[in-house]
């Protein structure tokens, strides 16, 4: 039978949402620091030439520039005060969290509650700032270099990184306060939000070179390919490998307790959009430079260009490489730690039937957790190589696909989850109050109770 949780799920209505007040203060709440976040993007970094600006993104907007821009919001194609985005602070944090499982110091603080919990994001914002200071400085740098700034100098440069790193950091607030007061995960739904604002205007591009070279087919079959890639990610996201844990009999006090079943849910990419995510910025790295230096690009830089510039087959070969590493590195050090799973396991008495606790129950789930890695990277390689493909085999303009399409799904999935379990916690309270007014009311026809005599 269905727990009562479970009941209270599926019947579960959405007319609801309009009697749960502080959801719909939350929704509000998240939906203007959205607004905000979308209104900063349009602020230009001071001592930009606009016009030269303009004609140098529409050269590049075929290429890397594209798909930079689409992950920023459109800033990095205005040269906004988020032009850097979010990304510092994502990949600060993917750096913290491996170090947190190689080093034993961070180990030992993550062990700590929330005080070692609080000391993790202070080196996480520590990390964001130098990372945000490098690549503003890199920016500014090759801003210059392709002739795109009014007055080029020390005056420029550090204009350019202390705007783009005080933007970044501003986003980082950002995203924090959304997490705390508002609904979802705030840095999540910030890079959600760039990515689907610049999607109106590339499907507009896409379908209007469909229309003139006169392709319809070809454009009707990207279409439904997309929809399929949609929903085969949203069904693999939530694919799992469930363990069976078997609990034995306990005697609490006086009473014996029987032994209760329960599974151990493995997710089939258990790592997310993490090694894409990685990936995609150690490749998009010297594309980047090489995309805002012009041509005063060194022989070594080309050479690199040549062989692993985007749609190259080195590329596409160490793309795959690299999210195979990632999603088996990220799983075993950050999101799926068998060692700890067994040892958990034990203290609460559980075990897995005819696997001994333990030494055997760690090797039996590294040996689990393998194989199905081996699924979960290959699909992460395919629909991360998909758009790669498409564009530079087919010469199609197609940029929402890969990490968007994974980090797009993924975000709504979890805020409707939140919204949901939101919804529930009001119909439980809302459950609670009216068995307390039925209970105080009492039974009908029954007789009050008498008041006692009062004192003198």
């Amino acid at each position: 039978m269905a727990s009562a949780a479970e009941q209270m799920a599926a019947n579960l209505s959405w007319g609801a949402l309009g009697k749960a007040t502080e959801l719909r203060q939350r929704i509000w709440f998240t939906l203007g620091l959205l607004i905000i976040y979308r209104l900063g993007t349009y602020i230009p970094v001071p001592g930009i030439d606009g016009g030269a600006l303009r004609n140098f993104m529409e050269e590049a907007q075929a290429g890397i520039g594209g798909i930079l821009s689409m992950f920023t919001g459109g800033a990095l194609g205005r040269m906004g005060i988020f032009a850097l985005g979010i990304m510092p602070y994502i990949s600060a944090s993917i750096i913290v969290q491996l170090l947190a499982s190689m080093v034993p110091a961070l180990e030992q603080l993550k062990k700590e509650g929330e005080q070692g919990r609080k000391k993790i994001n202070q080196y996480t914002r520590y990390g964001t700032v130098a990372l945000a200071l490098f690549q503003a400085w890199g920016l500014a740098v090759s801003l210059e270099a392709g002739n795109l700034a009014h007055d080029p100098g020390l005056f420029f440069r550090a204009s350019v990184v202390i705007t783009l790193v005080g933007g970044t950091m501003f986003l980082m607030w950002l995203g924090e306060q959304i997490t705390a007061r508002g609904i979802g995960n705030g840095i999540s739904l910030i890079i959600f939000v760039g990515i689907v604002a610049e999607i109106p205007t590339h499907i507009a591009q896409f379908l209007a070179q469909g229309a003139s070279s006169g392709s319809t087919l070809v454009t009707l079959g990207i279409v439904v390919m997309v929809v399929a890639v949609i929903a085969f990610v949203v069904f693999m996201e939530r694919a799992l490998r469930k363990i069976h844990i078997q609990y034995p009999r306990r005697q609490v006090g006086m009473k014996i307790y029987d032994g209760q079943s329960s599974h151990l849910p493995i997710k089939v990419n258990p790592a997310g959009v993490i090694p894409a995510i990685f990936a995609s910025s150690l490749l998009l790295l010297p594309v980047t430079i090489s995309t805002f230096s012009g041509n005063q690009t060194g022989p070594i830089m080309s050479t690199i260009l040549a062989y692993f510039g985007p749609g190259q087959p080195l590329y596409l070969l160490f793309f795959t490489a690299m999210i195979v590493f990632f999603a088996y590195f990220y799983t075993f050090n950050v999101s799926f730690k068998p060692d700890d799973v067994a040892e958990n396991l034990k203290n609460q008495g559980g075990f897995i039937p005819g696997i001994r606790p333990g030494k055997k129950t760690e090797d039996y789930l590294t040996y689990v957790v393998n194989r199905v890695l081996v699924i979960g990277s290959a699909y992460l390689a395919a629909v991360c190589l998909l758009p790669e493909v498409i564009r530079h085999q087919l010469a199609i303009p197609f940029y929402f696909g890969g990490t968007s399409v994974l980090i797009v799904v993924s975000v709504v999935m979890d805020t409707i989850n939140q919204v949901q379990s939101h919804l529930l916690a009001h119909q439980y309270e809302g459950l609670i109050e009216k068995s307390q007014l039925r209970g105080k009311r009492g039974k009908p026809g029954a007789a009050k109770p008498k008041k006692a005599p009062a004192r003198r």
